[in-house]
């Protein structure tokens, strides 16, 4: 091992959003920064997971839109062509991690690749390098969970599947969380036979129940089979293919798929950086913060975004959040709280399912007296005049403020509309203000006023 000469005054570990901000700010401050990646530059979201995955989508929303169009003006047949999908959205990842390495550089952030651990309550080794920090960032996101199954050695992981130069013929998602069933619609519009399975009562568990029923509808509509209440027990090669074992109603099923795709969850990605060292105590959901995300047993320690146990949901904007209220406790001492009043998260099926504030259960278990307004909106012209089958809005209102507490959707639109009700939510509108604005018509921000 050699040191690296000098002290820095901010170590940082990951390069996705909960660090990139953080680095940057206290870079420009006048910081000596450095920050390490184990994976390419750029965290999980531009090269894994959000903006990757969106593409796909965009492809998929239109092979959708022309069969729900068919017979209505549009008669011709599309299909997706995965391997020219693929190498398109190489196009948007592939840059990404030199283009972040340059871009640190050229600010003067010293950058390492390598897994970070520490050795003290203030240093990192990188590989064979020793890092000395003044205050070190833990932001280095999830990984897939560990599953108590028997083959785990067969399963192909989300970053894969967005890898994949030939889509499968059949698949098998272990797991009901949004990963499983965006990639399900995904594959299931470009031809693969799909099967979704899940050991709860219902998928989505953080969705509103009503919405996620009509979203399974949907999914069974193109072909998706979702398996409840069935428990996956283990996984088996076959010559090319796998075998995935179950359990429904004490019953053994067995599932024959060319890919066993984990679904079912993600951890902060912490094992192996030796906590212990550093004096940094972590719970199950990540470090152990205070409510200026420093860490309660090492103060030199902040954590930000999915690595970090807060209320946070584990989102892209919620971790660049954290980064910036980081960074301004570091350089001005602790001040700075983060807020998670309004962490609108939208699952980019087809349609997308949206979500922020309160649920219904979450607002009467708060005390409040609310208006429940829930409608189906697929006879509505903004969706009718696409052929939408599937589209529901559910807004929940204090009755005594008037204001909004939460709302819920489904539809095409659904993760344009959810920003609407984000930001009465942040500002405190009440109905009343929202249905004093005007909006361009005929656009789906205009029903805003007969959703309230």
């Amino acid at each position: 091992m050699r040191e690296v000469e000098g002290k820095f005054d901010l170590i940082i570990i990951g390069t996705g959003s909960g660090g990139s901000a953080a680095a940057f700010k206290c870079n420009k401050a006048g910081w000596k920064v450095a920050i390490v990646d184990s994976q390419p530059f750029g965290g999980t979201c531009a090269l894994r997971g959000c903006d990757p995955k969106k593409v796909l989508v965009g492809a998929a929303e239109m092979i959708d839109g022309i069969n729900r169009m068919k017979g209505k003006g549009i008669s011709s047949d599309s299909s997706i062509n995965w391997p020219e999908l693929m190498a398109y959205k190489r196009t948007f990842t592939e840059p990404v991690p030199d283009n972040r390495v340059k871009n640190f550089q050229k600010a003067g952030i010293h950058v390492f690749h390598g897994r970070a651990s520490f050795l003290s309550e203030d240093k990192i080794q990188v590989g064979e390098d020793v890092l000395n920090g003044k205050y070190i960032l833990i932001a280095n996101g999830a990984k897939p969970e560990p599953l108590p199954i028997e083959g785990t050695e067969h399963l192909t992981y989300s970053d894969e599947f967005l890898e994949l130069d030939e889509l499968p013929a059949k698949m098998v998602f272990i797991g009901g969380g949004y990963i499983s069933f965006e990639f399900a619609h995904i594959a299931a519009r470009a031809g693969s036979e799909v099967h979704i399975i899940h050991r709860g009562k219902r998928p989505l568990e953080n969705f509103e129940p009503d919405l996620v029923e009509l979203l399974m509808e949907k999914s069974k509509e193109i072909g998706i089979h979702i398996h409840l209440n069935t428990e996956a027990k283990s996984i088996e090669k076959k010559g090319s293919s796998y075998i995935v074992n179950g359990v429904n109603n004490g019953q053994q099923i067995h599932w024959e798929g060319d890919l066993v795709l984990h679904g079912a969850g993600r951890i902060p990605d912490l094992e192996d950086m030796q906590l212990e060292k550093g004096n940094v105590e972590r719970e199950k959901s990540g470090i152990a913060v205070n409510e200026f995300l420093q860490s309660r047993t090492n103060p030199r320690v902040y954590a930000a975004g999915d690595a970090a146990a807060t209320e946070g949901l584990p989102l892209t904007p919620v971790a660049s959040m954290e980064s910036h209220v980081v960074a301004s406790n570091l350089l001005k001492g602790n001040h700075r709280l983060p807020n998670y009043k309004v962490m609108p998260t939208v699952v980019f099926t087809l349609p997308k399912l949206a979500s922020v504030g309160l649920s219904e259960d979450q607002a009467r278990e708060k005390g409040h007296q609310i208006k429940v307004n829930k409608m189906e909106t697929s006879d509505w012209y903004t969706y009718k005049r696409t052929n939408e089958k599937f589209a529901m809005v559910k807004v929940i209102t204090d009755e005594e403020t008037g204001k909004i507490l939460g709302a819920h959707l489904i539809s095409h639109e659904a993760d344009e509309l959810i920003n609407h009700f984000a930001t009465a939510i942040q500002f405190d509108l009440a109905v009343k203000d929202l249905k004093q604005m005007i909006y361009a018509y005929p656009t789906a921000a205009s029903d805003l006023g007969y959703m309230l």
